[in-house]
């Protein structure tokens, strides 16, 4: 039997949002209304080759009665988990206490307790029936203490929660971390051993699956890159006049599909990270101004250093070559002269985006041409935007629904925390894509900078 959770507890205490943030994945709905949750919600959560399962149930109603209940008849220790199967089974109690039955019956199908109480609000003894409730079913359990507003009565909490649960952890729901999701597994592995085992791999997994999701993250970004700057839009007319009036046509449409295809790659981001709910644009994680503001470049991708920089690097291996050619007999002019010329291209043509060409074709007519783009800070603008969207997306708990607030990604900023070898190889396989060449295992270049998150 794979490891299964129920989250319990008194309502509007964060019991939904305790099971998003374990679910990771903000598809799980999160309200602060009292009640939300009317019946027991079974996810069941894979990661890679191990999975588990999280049961949202409804909040304890009468705890009180249903205690009085099941003191009707007085019983042993070992017969308690029966009268509370008695009273699971009971018609008169399926039908004056619904919530309890709904909450209880995963429970006395094997799940384990989380039991979540809210550490902002004073303890009081109403909850002590609750809790005495499920020491009765003699399941393994956790108290979770999630301070949805402050810290003020969490020490409360931990003194009363301890005399009926072996394990009691502070858990905030809305900022927990992996991290903190992992030292929950943990901790169930030593409390319960028929699953340690399986928590053990369920942990190994979930550490191997934030390496799988930065490598798919890198894929995505090395295809994107690719696509938009090798991207060029023609169309055949048969005058040369024609050709130059589909100019702004041509413009329209190479724009809009570059715009969708950061769009669409941005999307995929969030699926990878099972952020299926995040409103990018209208709502939390605004992109500042337009993918082809050419005054803002300077902001997300290169500064005008790194660009001499980098053109001073490519044209330097440029020239290595030639030095390589004649034996060294240039007393390496070449490397010298090529870092000269580079540098200094770096400073021209700073504006230019697209190409827009007229061109004759064979067999008579014309084609016109948008692109691709020449810029050599493109590429450093592309990778910039995604790796915003990308340390927004890994960093952000999937029971949060507040705006994201998130400050301006510097790339220049990035690439100076890189070691040499790892920054020259970015510099120049981003300077080859924007001389539109190929670039072998783009994706593992740029890697070093998705570690930086």
């Amino acid at each position: 039997m794979k490891p299964s959770f129920a989250v319990v507890g008194h309502p509007n205490k964060g019991k939904s949002s305790v099971v998003s943030t374990l679910a990771r994945d903000d598809r799980v709905a999160v309200s602060m209304q009292s009640g939300t949750t009317v019946v027991a919600e079974a996810f069941d959560i894979s990661v890679g080759q191990s999975s588990y399962q999280l049961i949202d149930t409804p909040g304890f109603q009468r705890p009180r009665k249903v205690l009085a209940w099941l003191n009707q008849i007085n019983v042993s220790a070992d017969k308690r988990s029966e009268r509370i199967r008695e009273f699971i089974k009971d018609p008169q109690c399926t039908r004056q206490f619904k919530d309890e039955i709904e909450l209880l019956r995963p429970i006395m199908a094997g799940a384990a307790i989380l039991y979540v109480v809210d550490g902002s609000r004073p303890y009081s003894a109403e909850y002590e029936a609750e809790m005495e409730i499920l020491r009765w079913t003699g399941q393994p359990s956790m108290a979770l203490i999630n301070p949805i507003e402050n810290h003020d009565y969490v020490d409360n909490w931990q003194n009363a929660l301890l005399q009926y649960f072996k394990v009691v952890r502070v858990f905030d729901a809305v900022t927990a971390d992996l991290n903190h999701h992992i030292e929950l597994l943990e901790a169930f592995a030593h409390i319960h051993q028929p699953w340690s085992e399986s928590l053990k791999k369920l942990v190994v997994e979930f550490n191997s699956e934030v390496v799988r999701q930065r490598q798919r993250s890198c894929q995505l970004c090395a295809q994107l890159l690719e696509d938009l700057t090798g991207y060029q839009l023609s169309q055949k007319v048969v005058t040369k006049t024609q050709a130059q009036s589909l100019q702004l046509l041509l413009e329209q449409r190479y724009y809009q599909w570059m715009r969708q295809r950061e769009m669409k790659a941005h999307d995929q981001l969030q699926s990878i990270f099972r952020h299926y709910q995040l409103d990018r644009v209208n709502h939390e994680l605004t992109l500042p101004d337009d993918l082809f503001d050419t005054d803002k470049w300077y902001g997300w991708g290169l500064d005008r250093r790194q660009l001499t920089t980098v053109a001073g690097i490519a044209g330097a291996t440029a020239g290595s070559v030639i030095d390589m050619a004649v034996a060294g007999h240039s007393l390496l002019l070449g490397a010298l002269g090529g870092g000269i010329i580079g540098s200094s291209a770096a400073w021209f043509g700073a504006d230019k985006l697209a190409n827009h060409k007229v061109k004759g074709v064979p067999m008579g007519g014309f084609e016109a041409r948008q692109g691709p783009i020449d810029n050599k800070n493109f590429p450093y603008v592309v990778l910039g935007r995604l790796l915003f969207v990308y340390r927004a997306l890994l960093s952000r708990n999937h029971a949060q629904r507040n705006e994201l607030i998130v400050e301006e990604l510097r790339i220049s900023q990035l690439l100076e925390q890189l070691n040499t070898t790892e920054k020259k190889d970015i510099y120049l396989a981003l300077d080859r894509l924007s001389r539109h060449k190929n670039v072998p295992d783009l994706a593992l270049v740029i890697e070093p900078l998705f570690t930086l998150a």
